[in-house]
């Protein structure tokens, strides 16, 4: 038997391809590049093709699809959270321009893109084969980029991913096999089936599956590698990390939310994690506090601004997933922006934007980089005039809406609470400098900077002209 399939199939993972293209394009232009233009070739071709990628994805919006048999969807939803993808993989290739090691740059951007093809494929995969194929491509790169550079804390960070990871994807697997064993069928379709809510093989399996992508979200109690795992490896990868690991994610656990569950199972079966995601809001605030590592600080904050994202679908209508979209959106130019400043002032064989004590005076010795870290790190803690502000807003607005009032206290309790961890480092920053000589400024990084500008930018224009699109509800048929 031949499984033929039609042009409009391979249309539909174009993007996939031209970004998995890109990466085989920077590797041959690694082998005649010279030494000095190792690092630019590099990042100039992983740019050039994830634009590419994000031009035939946007034109892609609104045209629904079900290539592969149903496997993969094309549509609103599926384009949005690519384009974040691309967002988040772009932003974390501009990080490479001042941090690595330049021989590696080359092998480790085109392991960025590949593993940016996996959550590219859990944005639109309808099945629960391609959602494990593009959950195994996304994190097999991860491991591999955690170990990126020589330090033993990378090793240690890779190794911690690797099992943790690892154990998450088996529970994951084991629940879509126990999803298989009810239905008889990969599909998520036929997940709609009444009759399953009285299946004890559905139950066990739906619970095991949503283990598996609690712990890609760093939810509560499944978020215990993420600051170790953070501080350890290269900065670009944690920057890369902190937004497409949570998009891709992010993308499965609202497709099989809101289309692959039977009617009257959603409110029982998703309680848990409206519950661990309350926690998470509290629990990744509270642990900001005592953090002395900017990425160890910004782990347990995302910990918390994944917590606000969840609670926006709760109760499953599509206001709630715009505003989720919205807010993740704005998470994704949060973050970039902060690590962009963290690598303007680090050097290419150290991380020193990494550590909190670099950001004491840095308003006199670099203002226009405090600027724009002050306005990352109130859009985190949720205050105006920034898209943080807005995005909470309108989770707390849609939240009250559903019902569910105790969400929406976590929330505001949690945003309280991270103001003070925000304030430190502002405060610092604003301080005077403590021994510290005024000519050991780190060299202008065009890259960097600019990085951090149109991230800052964009957290501002975004309260004043917040887009939420409306036709990105997710479909399984």
């Amino acid at each position: 038997m031949t499984l033929s399939f039609t042009n409009a199939d391979w249309n539909a993972i174009a993007p996939i391809d031209i970004l998995a293209a890109a990466g085989l394009a920077v590797l041959l232009a690694d082998l005649f590049a010279g030494r000095k233009q190792w690092r630019y070739a590099s990042i100039v071709i992983g740019l050039l093709g994830v634009l590419v990628a994000a031009i035939v994805a946007g034109r892609q919006f609104g045209h629904q699809y079900d290539a592969f048999f149903g496997g993969f969807m094309t549509g609103g939803f599926a384009t949005v959270f690519e384009e974040i993808v691309l967002i988040g993989t772009a932003g974390s290739l501009l990080l490479y321009s001042t941090i690595g090691p330049g021989p590696r740059v080359a092998g480790t951007v085109a392991i960025m893109l590949w593993s940016a093809c996996g959550a590219m494929l859990m944005a639109g995969a309808a099945n629960l084969i391609a959602i494990f194929l593009g959950l195994e491509l996304l994190s097999l790169g991860l491991y591999a980029l955690c170990a990126a550079v020589d330090r033993k804390t990378a090793r240690e960070s890779a190794l911690k991913y690797l099992i943790l990871s690892s154990t998450a994807t088996a529970f994951l697997l084991f629940g879509a096999a126990l999803l298989f064993g009810a239905t008889g069928s990969v599909m998520l379709a036929d997940l709609l089936n009444p009759s399953l809510a009285s299946s004890p093989l559905f139950w066990m399996g739906a619970g095991m599956f949503l283990i598996g992508l609690v712990f890609k979200l760093s939810l509560v109690p499944f978020h215990t590698w993420t600051p170790d795992v953070f501080e350890g490896a290269p900065l670009p990868v944690t920057a890369f990390m902190s937004v497409v690991t949570k998009a891709g994610a992010l993308a499965v656990f609202a497709r099989f939310t809101y289309a692959a569950l039977p009617a009257g199972v959603g409110a029982k079966l998703l309680l848990p994690v409206w519950i661990v995601a309350a926690i998470s809001m509290i629990v990744g605030n509270v642990g900001m506090l005592a953090q002395t590592d900017l990425k160890r600080l910004l782990a347990y904050s995302g910990i918390a601004q994944i917590g606000y994202i969840v609670v926006a679908l709760a109760g499953g209508t599509p206001l709630g997933l715009r505003y989720a979209i919205y807010y993740l959106t704005a998470y994704a130019f949060m973050n970039l922006g902060a690590f962009a400043v963290a690598a303007a002032i680090s050097g290419p064989d150290d991380e020193e934007g990494s550590r909190l004590s670099s950001y004491r005076g840095l308003a006199r010795r670099r203002p226009w980089l405090a600027a724009a870290m002050t306005i990352f790190l109130l859009a985190l803690s949720g205050l105006p005039p920034t898209a943080g502000f807005l995005g909470k807003i309108l989770i707390l607005a849609v939240t009250v809406a559903n019902g569910y009032i105790w969400l929406a206290a976590a929330l505001i309790a949690g945003t309280a609470i991270s103001l003070y961890a925000y304030a430190k480092v502002i405060r610092a920053m604003y301080a005077p400098e403590e021994g510290r000589q005024g000519g050991d400024l780190r060299p202008f990084v065009p890259l960097a900077w600019a990085s951090a500008a149109v991230c800052a930018v964009a957290v501002i224009a975004m309260t004043f002209y917040p887009l939420t699109p409306s036709n990105i509800l997710p479909l399984v048929r």
